[in-house]
This record gives C-alpha cells, structure tokens and sequence, in this order.
C-alpha cells in the first residue's frame, strides 16, 4: 500500500488538448529528473505510443470495462513504484462512459484509483464564462476529483486577468496556462492521431511542448497535487509461468501493426513468452525458433501495397498458420491474413490468403465500442462458453465475419466473429488479457506444445 504520487489529465471533450498537455508535462518533469510513468485511461494505443516516445518506456492502459477496480490499482502500484509521478491521461470527456453513464469514465477511474484530476479547459473566445463550465464539472458528481485547472488556448495576458477570478468564483486553484502552438499539432486521421513513429519531427516537437509546460504551468503545484493522492490498495492477479522453458511469440511491429496493450505482452512474458519483434513489412521471414505468432492491429490499410509486395513474408506467415503455428490475429492482423485486403483508396491488394475472404474499404466506423467476447467452441485461447473483454475500432471490414464467439456490446447488441481453425485464432475484437487471464496462458501453453512437438 502506497500514496504513490499521480495525477490525472482530463478535459471537457475530445480533442481538448489532454494528449499534447500530457506530452508536455511528462516532457517537463522528465527533464527535472523526475522519472514519470504514464497510463492512459480506456482503450487507446495510439495516446500511449506518444508517451513512450517522451519517456522511452512503455506507458500503460487502465480501464475499468476491461479490468477490476483492484486490477487497475494494482497495475498504477506496480508501474509506479520505481517512478517519480504517475500521469494519467483521461479519455473523452471527463464524466463520458458507456451509454450516457459515467461507468468506465475518466472520472470513475479517478474515484476508483483516488487520483486528483487536472481538468484542462479551453479559454478560446471566452473570459468569465470559463468559470460556469468549471463549476458545472466540479458540482456534477461529488466528490470530482478535480483538484485545478490549466486553461488551454490562453494567452498569458488572458491567464493573467483570469486567474484570480476564476479562483474566486470557483474555489479551486489554477495551475497555469497553455497557448496555442501550431507547429506543434499533432496530425489526425480516421482512427484517430496518427502514429508517433509517423512524426518526422516529434522530439523537437515533444521538446518545445516541455519547454511551455515549464514556463507557463506551476509544476511544483502540480507536484504538491500528486503528492497529496490517497493511498492505493490493490493487486494484480498471481501469475506464475505456466511452461516450464521460455517459449519465443513472434510479435509483429512496425507502421502498418502496432495496436497492442503493454501489459498484455508482459504478462505473456511473466507466464513464460519471450516476445520477439518483426516486421511484415521490412523482414523477409519470420523469426527463428518460434511457438506462436501474434498480429496486432494497426493500420495495414495504408500499407498494402507494401506489404503485398513482401511476397517472401507473406509466404512464409501463410506457410506458418497453415503448418498449425498458433496464431492470434486482431483486427488489422485478421485483414493481413485474408486473401485481399483494399488499402484507403479501395485498391485490392493479395495478402497471406490464410483467411478466405476480403477486407474492404467502409464509409464509418463498424460496431465501435467495448465488448464481451464469448468462445463458441474451443479455441487456442478459450473453452467453450469462457469470455475475455474487448472492443473494435475499425473502418474495414471483411466478407469472411466467422462465428467462432460471439461478441456483445453493454447496450445488448451481439453478433457473430473470430475466424478459429487449427491453431488460429483471428477476428476484428482487440482482446485485453488481464481482462481474462486464463486466455493469454492458453496461448503460451499452445506455443510450448507447438514446439514440443516439433522438437
């Protein structure tokens, strides 16, 4: 049990500013030798690529759909412990969970995790108005958690003639202010911000961002918030290896996969994985000596044509699943696998040809948002009738759905998907292991046997 010391980054809405405002306090405090660790709140990759870019480690997701409150304070207690501050960036609004509800909000997570919130709110085109938004989000649900403010889009003069009456009027402290920095935005796109390996100029970026934090916020009133957080109490499931030799995961990672939760990968690692990277666009074959490959999601749509062209990779992956190498494939992995996939301008390209079947091109999101995945049969990872949580987040979708498990959202809409075969397991649900701990160890045990019988 510990006060470890964090604070959480939220804000009205998306697109409010809480991914540049964390990039830039975690660039500030690094740089005062502080040793931040970031979390993202719910879901996301794409946030935390950003901040181990800044930090160099991985940041880690915490969400209370896929996990337990006690799973999540464990995962803050054991990151945390070997760093200086904890940042949690939120997500959405601070108060939007599932269904109009507050369940599995930023703000549900602050109360769950007894986390002081930084609230971050925009001063654009406006003066006193600012302190009835602040007030409406301190007196919405009691206690919030907020415990001050950074005004974005502000000015210094502005943040000057504000700032005692907005303390005033609210009751709650002001940490500083944020300008608008436009050689310093961060680009967009369908699923959301681009990559941070796509950023040709981020550490210059990363860079000046730190440096405003640290003129223009009161980082030692930050310190002293974080500081003063409730002490946690929580535990991480006991996991113990579970093959009595390491076993090597491919895991593939470059531009085109890169949707992938770090604590899912460190707990293949702690049940006996040794993860080894590749990349399905630059490497010619897999990696030797492996019991099980693992295709995240990410973005193969805009690379497809690259990554037909890798005709050897693409025979070898195929060669592979087919040959009964266990196989987990999520979301833009399971496109890679089919026999065409169309890139983003509705090009079709050949892919693995492992899944019989067509990715293509839609106009809006397709069945977006959290969901239970229940096993209809046994699989590499599951038993008839056992469930993990998940979500998809995608625009493609395919001609070859499959019907392995059912996936249900909150609202009680379900459908059938995953494509299982022999040692394959693939289907648009992003899968959190922690959520279920008993799939990721299937998977290890099905590497070992893989390889046992291959010995």
């Amino acid at each position: 049990m510990s006060n470890y010391p964090r604070i959480m980054i939220a804000a009205a809405s998306s697109g409010a500013g809480k991914t540049t405002m964390t990039i830039a306090l975690l660039s500030a405090l690094s740089k005062r030798g502080i040793k931040p660790v970031a979390f993202k709140c719910g879901p996301d990759y794409i946030d935390p690529m950003f901040h181990r870019e800044v930090l160099g480690v991985p940041s880690y997701n915490l969400d209370l759909f896929m996990s337990s409150e006690d799973t999540v304070r464990g995962l803050i207690s054991e990151h945390a412990a070997n760093g200086g501050v904890a940042v949690i960036e939120g997500v959405m609004g601070y108060y939007d969970g599932i269904h109009a509800k507050t369940e599995a909000s930023s703000f549900e997570l602050a109360k769950a995790t007894g986390t002081p919130v930084i609230l971050i709110v925009s001063a654009k085109g406006a003066s006193l108005s600012v302190a009835a938004q602040i007030k409406g989000f301190l007196e919405f649900r009691k206690p919030s958690m907020i415990a001050g403010v950074i005004l974005n889009d502000c000015s210094e003069g502005l943040f000057g003639m504000l700032k005692e009456a907005l303390e005033k009027e609210t009751g709650t402290r002001l940490l500083g202010y944020f300008p608008r920095l436009n050689d310093c935005a961060l680009g967009s796109r369908h699923l959301g911000l681009i990559t941070a390996a796509e950023i040709e100029d981020l550490r210059q970026k990363i860079d000046k961002l730190g440096e405003q934090a640290e003129k223009s916020v009161d980082i030692e009133l930050l310190l002293e918030i974080a500081g003063g957080a409730e002490e946690l109490r929580g535990s991480l499931p006991d996991i113990q290896p579970v093959v009595k030799e390491k076993v090597r995961i491919a895991v593939a990672r470059d531009k085109a996969f890169c949707f992938y939760y770090a604590d899912s990968l460190e707990l293949l690692e702690r049940l006996g994985a040794e993860i080894v990277m590749f990349s399905p666009l630059e490497d010619k074959k897999l990696p030797d000596g492996i019991g099980a490959l693992y295709l995240g999601g990410g973005y193969p749509e805009l690379y497809a044509e690259a990554l037909s062209g890798n005709l050897p990779m693409l025979e070898a992956v195929r060669r592979a699943v087919e040959g009964g190498l266990p196989t987990l494939a999520e979301c833009g992995g399971y496109l890679y696998l089919h026999d065409t996939m169309e890139d983003d301008k509705g090009v079709s390209y050949p892919m693995v040809g492992a899944v019989k079947g067509h990715g293509y091109k839609t106009p809006k999101l397709q069945r977006f948002g959290y969901i239970r995945l229940t096993a209809r049969t046994d699989t590499i990872l599951s038993r008839e009738g056992e469930t993990i949580p998940g979500h998809e987040f995608h625009f493609w979708d395919t001609t070859a759905e499959g019907a392995a498990c059912t996936a249900k959202k909150p609202s009680g809409a379900s459908w059938p998907c995953v494509t299982a075969r022999n040692m394959l397991f693939a289907g648009f649900p992003h899968l959190y292991f922690y959520g279920n701990p008993e799939f990721a160890k299937s998977f290890v045990r099905s590497a070992s046997k893989y390889i046992s019988l291959r010995a």
